[in-house]
């Protein structure tokens, strides 16, 4: 089970939890920009109650890792779309992003929790971390009766098997003799195919014979019949 250390200081135990997103609402309302998806640093800011200047260190810091749950960096054509849809939709803030600015990092909800688990300095996140070892607590502790049955389930096979096997030794130890006599009896008839086998060759050999003598003595019986006509 995950301690809050843990979070802050493995990738990958936060990799194991980065996607349970719904603890941020659960601890404080997140405002998203005007495409509903994503946030600027001032907006995960304001949510963890800290300077921007925190979060770019932390983005300084876990670039790579954060990249990796959703981070975005718009330039060009994407930050003007980007920065074009925030102030049509919101009064007052045409100015919030100077025309020589050129990138801009947004955070998805994901990447947002990963904030949460690197943030050590608010009272926000150790919240959602505190929130988040709590969800994640309760779904492995649900998770093990279902695992348990499972090994009941097997448990019980085995028993059954065990107990089939149990029954089939005194049935093959009935049916041994029996069988057997059964390989007596064919060895017999094995060895009597056996001898009528000898014996039809015998007999093919006879009738060859006699065929051959046969075959010889008419020639002769005609010859005898010839001379006695004449």
């Amino acid at each position: 089970m995950y301690t809050e250390s843990v979070l802050l200081e493995s990738r990958t135990a936060r990799s194991g939890v980065s996607h349970r997103v719904e603890v941020l609402d659960k601890v404080k309302a997140l405002a998203l920009s005007a495409d509903g998806v994503h946030a600027t640093t001032r907006d995960v800011a304001e949510y963890f109650e800290v300077g921007e200047s925190v979060v770019n260190n932390l983005l300084g810091r876990h670039r790579q890792e954060l990249r990796s749950n959703g981070l975005r960096v718009l330039k060009g054509a994407e930050l003007r779309e980007f920065v074009n849809l925030k102030t049509r939709f919101t009064s007052g803030n045409a100015n919030s992003y100077p025309q020589t600015q050129r990138h801009l990092a947004v955070y998805t909800r994901r990447t947002i929790l990963n904030v949460a688990m690197l943030l050590r300095d608010s009272e926000i996140a150790r919240r959602v971390r505190s929130y988040l070892l709590d969800v994640e607590a309760s779904t492995r502790t649900t998770a093990v009766p279902a695992e348990t049955a499972r090994y009941e389930s097997l448990d019980r096979r085995v028993s059954d098997l065990e107990t089939a096997v149990s029954h089939i030794g005194p049935v093959l130890q009935e049916l041994g003799p029996v069988i057997g006599r059964m390989s007596v009896r064919l060895e017999r008839m094995d060895r009597r195919l056996e001898e009528m086998d000898r014996r039809l060759v015998n007999t093919e050999r006879v009738v060859g014979a006699m065929s051959q003598r046969m075959a010889q003595w008419a020639p002769d019986r005609e010859a005898d019949d010839e001379a006695v006509d004449g």
